[in-house]
């Protein structure tokens, strides 16, 4: 079965396949990635009426999604509060984790927030 496993990584790789499924799969990250950033960008600070997107405590970079298996991910989301030491800094990790969880992945997902 290894054999059968290694010799059609070889074909992909010499007939270009590899490189489309993995550009496929990279654009699908991207677009689940900006999925989330779409719902979290929305959310108003708790101190402030400006949204996390407008205080650039969030930016669409910020957001990375990585596949761990079939419809199994990994959502990191990095944000910048806008002091140090921001005693909100939890609550907008809740608030981002509770918003993007429903609206942009239906499927086994582990997150996180740095």
């Amino acid at each position: 079965m290894e054999l059968v496993s290694g010799l059609l990584s070889r074909v992909r790789l010499l007939t270009g396949l590899s490189e489309l499924t993995n550009d496929k799969r990279s654009k699908k990250m991207e677009e689940k990635a900006l999925e989330v950033y779409d719902v979290i960008r929305t959310i108003r600070d708790p101190e402030k009426p400006n949204t996390l997107e407008e205080l650039d405590v969030v930016t669409e970079k910020c957001v990375e999604v990585q596949e761990l298996g079939d419809d199994e991910y990994l959502i990191i989301i990095k944000f910048s509060p806008t002091v140090p030491h921001c005693s909100l800094a939890t609550l907008i990790g809740v608030c981002a984790y509770k918003s993007s969880f429903s609206a942009a992945c239906r499927s086994n997902t582990s997150w996180r927030f740095t």
